[in-house]
């Protein structure tokens, strides 16, 4: 009798977990700002596993080996998560993903050109009106890897560096459902 509540407790479960509920989409496509800018798109794979990839812009400025820069990037960031419903329209999601591109870096005399890696969490909430029309905030914290040549003069040569830094986003999403 134990053993097959278990079962029907397990069953339960996974069938709760891949629920398509009616209040959601399966595809929207729109723009994100914030600590990142550009564009968004975001796919439903099952009723609470999601797949949201953001091509855009982003600047970063701090200290990457103790040097303090501005570093302007060019990044796709895809993340996996976990949504699920808080109440009405309201989802709640956490998940992970990461985030590659192009940076460069100019100050004075010198140019850096630098490839860009990093591994994020994300978490936040998204709102789906009546309309289709979805709202998104997430917090992205994360770790971003620099590699970057930097360009002297003509009779210096180039010198490669690596640098490491603390990345974050704070991001507001709109998007079209569909």
């Amino acid at each position: 009798m134990k053993r097959t509540i278990k079962y029907v407790l397990a069953l339960t479960l996974f069938v709760g977990l891949f629920q398509v509920s009616n209040a959601q989409y399966k595809h929207s496509i729109g723009g994100v700002a914030g600590s990142m800018n550009g564009f968004s798109y975001k796919v439903l794979v099952t009723g609470h596993f999601a797949i949201s990839v953001d091509l855009g812009v982003k600047l970063t400025e701090g200290a990457f080996r103790n040097v303090s820069a501005r570093v302007f990037d060019l990044e796709a960031n895809p993340n996996f998560m976990y949504q699920a419903n808080a109440t009405g329209g309201l989802y709640w999601f956490v998940g992970g993903g990461f985030s590659l591109g192009y940076a460069f870096d100019y100050a004075g005399l010198r140019t850096e050109d630098c490839g860009k890696f990093g591994i994020n969490a994300i978490a936040g909430l998204e709102y789906k009106f009546n309309i289709p029309l979805t709202l998104q905030f997430d917090f992205r914290p994360g770790f971003g890897l620099l590699f970057c040549e930097r360009h002297q003069y003509w009779w210096s040569g180039d010198v490669y560096t690596n640098a490491d830094y603390f990345d974050w986003g704070l991001n507001l999403s709109v998007r079209y459902a569909f």
